[in-house]
């Protein structure tokens, strides 16, 4: 899939430098509750270890990611480089990412994460049950 200003790709062990960048500052930016030295460069190791991910590469630079796990048709992470929110990157991931996934898709989204949460629901997702994880309560989406 092309745009003018970004690729979406499948990923490569070579995108993941980048990508651990991108993970932590995205993080940073949407989870300003947490405290920011809790995001750590591996984090994105071990968020993604076993998962499905595709990239958006802006010259020929990881500017974010989705990843998901297909066997239950959950997305465990959707995130871009605060510098590029605002240019359809995210967007693009979800649909490249739900191009691929069969129905009910589903994902967890913190509460106090009203930016996702109003993305989210602004591409069709609804909310189908709530509960709490060590970041905070959660809202459960699903899309059909």
């Amino acid at each position: 899939m092309k745009d003018p200003i970004f690729t979406i790709l499948e990923y490569t062990p070579q995108h993941t430098q980048e990508l651990r960048q991108v993970y932590m500052q995205a993080r940073r930016f949407a989870f300003p509750w947490i405290g920011p030295d809790t995001f750590q460069l591996h984090d994105f190791d071990a968020v993604t270890e076993d998962e499905t991910l595709l990239v958006a590469v802006s010259q020929n630079i990881p500017v974010g990611f989705i990843a998901w796990w297909p066997p239950d048709n959950f997305i465990h992470s959707l995130f871009v480089n605060p510098s590029f929110t605002g240019k359809g990157i995210g967007k693009s991931l979800l649909n490249a990412c739900l191009d691929k996934m069969a129905r009910p898709a589903t994902l967890k989204c913190l509460q106090k994460n009203e930016r996702a949460l109003n993305f989210y629901r602004s591409q069709g997702w609804i909310i189908t049950g709530n509960g709490e994880s060590e970041d905070g309560f959660y809202f459960l989406l699903s899309f059909e």
